[in-house]
């Protein structure tokens, strides 16, 4: 690695364009989310269909996100961001156009690789000024991106309500936001190879850290997408509450997971990654059990914002951790990320499978077994530099630059 280094003020610009671009990428999926009733309707697709061809969305990511380490090392982490972002920002418009289900699941595993790819490469240079600044932010990113969302999803709302085509509203927000995006780009760390510097293979098993830790990581996105998807129908259908209370407790959660990864970084700093995954985990386990034993619809929402408080920092830290293992931090983030994916994937299916089986009450036994897990486990995220506690010498004019 070279001897340049950047000045602190590049550091903290880097800080605040890596978050625009989390935010940008959430703002995409919330858009997204909130039209797909449209886009099952145009495709004439099933409810089983639609699943079906939702679940290329994962796929897509599982499939590329392994090429964003070699993109970066190609072309600099600044140009890779840039032009993965583009991608995923302009295949917004993809789904709304497909007319059926074959060119559904195709639109929707371009969709999917291409945010997977702008994921590990924003993770990657996230973890990179986490690294130089000697503080953690992982949280605080991840909360832009779920405040992003939320922004996506209020646009779409409206869009939606107003009965809006979704190929009119797509257009448009895929423009603003690839704007953005290119705009943020300007300022993030345009980090560049050594010379000597081998670079990553196009494909390849995540190193075992990367494992461990997409383990945990898969402990907390199940417990998330149950709560995401599945919220609402618990309500609905063991507590018999309206729709609208029952939407209300799936946006509680949302709000609750923004604000604690908003706040997670003061509490990381203080206490360390896996002090405050462990809290998580009891936090999230507590949750879980309110809403196994809700007898009252405000108790069980009271869990799912407790699940949500809990499980809100792990899957930053999990990328954190990751991207400090090792070496190669694209490569371990991959293979976080494709865990995280997977579990994302399966949970809402697994959930349902359960419940089919069983009832809702069993399904989110599993779901607070799983979120328990947490606290039994959050030892792997003890990595160099994952807790975020390192504090960088006040008096440095400069901090180490990786280009050569």
């Amino acid at each position: 690695m070279g001897d340049v280094g950047y000045t602190r003020d590049e550091v903290r610009r880097a800080r605040y364009a890596v978050a625009a671009v989390f935010a940008v990428h959430g703002a995409v999926t919330g858009s997204f989310a909130t039209r797909v009733p449209w886009i099952q309707d145009h495709a004439s697709l099933s409810a089983g269909q639609l699943g079906f061809a939702l679940a290329f969305t994962a796929f897509g990511a599982s499939c590329a996100m392994p090429l964003a380490g070699r993109i970066s090392h190609r072309f600099g982490s600044r140009t890779a961001l840039r032009g993965l972002l583009a991608l995923w920002t302009l295949s917004l418009v993809l789904p709304s156009l497909a007319p059926n289900l074959y060119t559904l699941c195709l639109a929707m595993f371009t969709f999917g690789a291409s945010a997977g790819m702008a994921d590990v490469a924003m993770n990657a240079l996230g973890v990179e000024v986490e690294r130089l600044l000697g503080k953690s932010i992982m949280s605080g990113l991840h909360g832009m991106w779920s405040a992003g969302a939320l922004i996506g999803s209020a646009a779409g709302t409206l869009a939606a309500h107003l009965g809006s085509d979704a190929r009119l509203h797509f257009a448009p927000a895929a423009t603003v936001l690839t704007l953005l995006g290119l705009l943020a780009c300007t300022w993030v760390l345009d980090l560049q190879p050594a010379a000597d510097e081998e670079p990553p293979p196009r494909f390849a098993l995540p190193p075992r850290s990367a494992l461990l830790i997409g383990a945990v990581g898969f402990c907390a996105v199940f417990a998330e997408g149950a709560s995401l998807d599945w919220s609402a129908v618990f309500l609905r259908d063991r507590l018999d509450t309206s729709a609208g209370l029952a939407a209300a407790s799936t946006t509680g959660f949302m709000l609750t997971m923004a604000v604690a990864r908003i706040a997670g970084d003061a509490v990381v700093n203080r206490f360390g990654a896996v002090r405050t995954v462990r809290a998580g985990g009891v936090l999230a386990g507590l949750g879980g059990l309110l809403v196994v034993v809700a007898g009252h619809p405000a108790v069980a929402m009271a869990g799912f914002a407790l699940t949500g408080l809990g499980i809100a920092v792990v899957v930053p830290l999990c990328f954190a951790a990751a991207g400090h293992a090792g070496p190669n931090p694209s490569q371990a983030i991959a293979g976080v990320a494709t865990i995280t994916y997977t579990s994302g994937l399966i949970a809402p299916s697994l959930i349902g499978g359960v419940a089919q089986a069983t009832s809702l009450v069993v399904s989110f036994c599993v779901v607070t077994a799983l979120a328990c897990g947490l606290a039994v486990f959050a030892g792997v995220l003890r990595t160099a530099g994952g807790g975020g506690r390192t504090q960088v010498s006040p008096q440095a004019a400069a901090v180490p630059d990786p280009r050569p």
